[in-house]
């Protein structure tokens, strides 16, 4: 398709995206993605997609790859505007599809400590927004500094969560993640390692601290759809071991 120069997602990143994870044919936790992009509209002010039109997209998107494993972007943006801030009285929404190939890593993670921070006050902070430009910039300057993925603090200092993925740590036998009013999105990987974590007798808890918890850290791993759950080898000068606890962890996913 063909975005048209007005497109208000393209002109202020004014809409939002999922990224589901594509194998052996099927959508992983497509309808937890689609509800969360429902409960992101409602904050935007935008109606929901459509979940048949949205499936049918990404489907078709997919299909070229023949049932390899593979990254599938479903974007809606807030269709096109006039020059301005303010949406038509009755915006017509844009929703396409794309896919690409997405092997899983198999190596553990190296982060390093990102100077862009998370603005935790924004409502965006806590959505799949368009807007992801502060993402950009912390995996660049991570990548930069021979690091795979960005440790983002928040305005006050606090950890929130990495460029593209959730962050945890684990410390005295408990699984620690930042709590989501320090501007960290509600990832659904997070959300079932959490709630699988518990089921298995580890103490889970949410934390508002500095990176002094990751330098103390027994272990630490990162989420998101795509990679599942992978364990960290160094965060910056620090080097970790394999950790028994952390593997059991990446295995409930």
């Amino acid at each position: 398709m063909t975005v048209p120069l007005d497109d208000r997602g393209l002109l202020l990143g004014d809409g939002l995206f999922e990224t589901v994870l594509a194998q052996d044919g099927g959508l992983i936790r497509l309808e937890a993605h689609l509800d969360r992009m429902a409960a992101g509209c409602a904050v935007l002010g935008l109606p929901a997609p459509d979940p048949v039109e949205a499936e049918a997209l990404m489907r078709r998107a997919a299909a070229p790859l023949g049932g390899a494993r593979a990254a599938v972007r479903l974007t809606l943006t807030a269709g096109s505007g006039g020059r301005g801030l303010d949406r038509p009285p009755a915006p017509a929404l844009r929703l396409f599809a794309t896919a690409a190939a997405s092997p899983k890593p198999t190596a553990p993670a190296r982060l390093a400590l990102s100077q862009v921070r998370r603005n935790d006050g924004s409502p965006a902070s806590r959505l799949k927004s368009l807007a992801y430009l502060d993402n950009v910039l912390a995996r660049r300057e991570a990548l930069a500094a021979g690091a795979d993925e960005a440790v983002m603090l928040n305005t006050r200092g606090e950890l929130a969560c990495c460029g593209v993925a959730n962050l945890y740590w684990i410390s005295e036998g408990r699984l620690w993640t930042p709590a989501l009013d320090c501007g960290v999105l509600a990832g659904i990987v997070r959300g079932e390692l959490m709630a699988g974590a518990q089921a298995a007798g580890i103490e889970v808890a949410v934390a508002r601290t500095g990176p002094e918890a990751l330098a103390r850290a027994e272990a630490i791993l990162i989420s998101n759809s795509l990679i599942g759950v992978r364990q960290v080898s160094s965060f910056g000068e620090r080097t970790l071991a394999p950790h028994a606890l952390a593997e059991c962890l990446a295995d409930l996913i």
